[in-house]
């Protein structure tokens, strides 16, 4: 079944939501970025494409604001933090709606991204009073050595399409809390999420200033010039790995702190001892939650022969069976992909997989019609020659091998340059946790589909990134330690 149009009254809505976006406060322009609805192809808005200039404006600005900020108390930082967090969740409906239509998040998604991204605000305002430090003795004697966490300075947040205000959040709530000002510079495919969650952050006692938010269409100029400026102290970035190369190499000549979470080729592990349905519902969650179009999506299914023919079958019929259309409608499970690249590179990576020798199970084309929608699409028995195994998917297409034994499944989903996330279903505690000690990847999901967790560490190792998002470990990232040596003399 498939929803070609949205819900008239959500619809309505969502035009109101539109109007609620704020028109950016820095005027230094050069022309306009449409910004495009990808259940329909219809632009719904435009924004300004900042210049150089206007980002080094906004460098100052943040920068001149930052420093006011890193003088108030942890306590004056956790309260307003704590009142953006009730602010976001007052406009849960118009960030919702907002998101759905820029970026085709199906609507109930969109809610659920909402309390994410809030949840993130709300852990921060607490972590804010926990920057820690220590006060001890000298192993010798004879002097106490002090620490302190500071904020790094200055912090400049590139943020990817696919959760355009969890990944705001999740890099502006630390920032924030631990005394940094910020430039955030959001994908220009899904812009208007962030302004708008911007505004509500203002709105709830964030200075004016302290936050800019800067749109450009010439994202390695903005790049190379705001990370030659000496103010900045901080990047943190989140996208493909290539770029997060370039951007680490931009801030090595003023070693500036760079934190990286970029590509991901997660390998999901099937014993034949699994759970069938309880696996089944794993994966399509891992597999399915944003169609697909997540880091952590299970990139490379493998399964273990006993179980992989029931698997198939189970699991083929679910996706055949999702609800696809217009982002709009609360039934709607699989919405469209982002632009008509994505439908352009998908088909080009299920065709290869199939001329390969994969077997195309269900779906395998785009979908006739207005907007960017492909079906969802099962190829098993894919060859390990077929382009679709050694790239990040991103889309609504499960790439599905089988496998004998444990070492031989280990084996495979090692055998990348990328180690962000992986999955492991069995019903043998010893052989998850063996297994997940023996993945190289910086999470791993035993029995379940979803990592994210505003309380853990979120990042990866090998090419996946450097640098932890979340927990305790995220408030550091944007923290620098200073360390006192105070000589005591003995008093008598």
């Amino acid at each position: 079944m498939a929803y070609e149009h949205a819900n008239p009254e959500l619809l309505a809505r969502s035009i109101t939501a539109l109007e609620a976006v704020p028109a950016s406060k820095l005027t230094g322009t050069q022309g306009d970025i449409g910004v495009d609805d990808p259940a329909t192809g219809e632009q719904i808005a435009t924004i300004p494409n900042h210049t150089v200039e206007t980002a080094l404006e906004a460098v100052g600005l943040a920068d001149a604001a930052g420093k006011l900020w890193a003088k108030t108390t942890p306590r004056h930082r956790s309260d307003v933090l704590h009142a953006v967090y009730a602010k976001l969740i007052e406009n849960r409906e118009n960030l919702a709606l907002v998101m759905s239509r820029e970026m085709g998040k199906p609507i109930n998604e969109a809610y659920g991204e909402v309390q994410y991204a809030a949840d993130y605000v709300r852990w921060f305002a607490e972590e804010a009073l926990r920057a820690g430090g220590s006060y001890r003795e000298a192993p010798a004697g004879g002097a106490t050595m002090i620490t302190l966490r500071g904020p790094v300075g200055l912090s400049v947040l590139i943020t990817p399409w696919n959760f355009p205000m969890a990944m705001a959040t999740r890099k502006l709530a630390p920032a924030l809390a631990a005394g940094c000002g910020a430039v955030v510079k959001p994908a220009t495919l899904t812009p208007l999420t962030t302004y708008l969650t911007v505004k509500l952050f203002e709105e709830a006692g964030v200075p004016e200033g302290l936050i800019q938010v800067i749109t450009t269409g010439s994202a390695s100029a903005f790049s190379s010039a705001v990370l030659a400026d000496e103010r900045v102290r901080k990047v943190s970035f989140t996208g493909s790995t290539p770029v997060g190369a370039a951007l680490m190499e931009l801030a090595g000549k003023n070693i500036i702190k760079s934190s990286m979470e970029l590509g991901g080729n997660a390998p999901l592990l099937i014993f034949d001892d699994a759970d069938l349905e309880r696996t089944i519902d794993g994966v399509i969650l891992s597999k399915m939650r944003n169609g697909g179009q997540t880091c952590v999506s299970a990139n490379r299914i493998l399964v273990q022969e006993g179980i992989a023919d029931a698997f198939l079958e189970g699991f083929t019929e679910r996706m055949a069976g999702l609800v696809r259309g217009n982002p709009l409608n609360t039934e709607v499970e699989l919405g469209p992909v982002v632009d008509h690249r994505a439908v352009e590179r998908l088909q080009h990576l299920v065709d290869d997989a199939v001329a390969k020798g994969a077997d195309l199970r269900t779906g395998g084309s785009a979908v006739s019609g207005p907007g960017h929608f492909f079906e969802a699409t099962v190829l098993a028995d894919v060859p390990a020659d077929a382009e679709i195994t050694t790239t990040e998917i991103f889309g609504p297409v499960s790439s599905i091998t089988r496998f004998k034994t444990q070492e031989e499944a280990i084996a495979q989903a090692n055998d990348t340059c990328f180690g962000l996330a992986g999955y492991v279903f069995t019903e043998s505690l010893d052989r998850a946790l063996n297994v997940a000690e023996t993945l190289e990847t910086g999470m791993v999901g035993i029995n379940q589909g979803m990592l994210s967790n505003v309380a853990a560490p979120f990042g990866g190792v090998k090419q996946s990134g450097i640098g932890r998002e979340g927990s305790s470990e995220g408030l550091e990232e944007y923290q620098e330690v200073r360390y006192f040596n105070v000589t005591r003399r003995e008093t008598y």
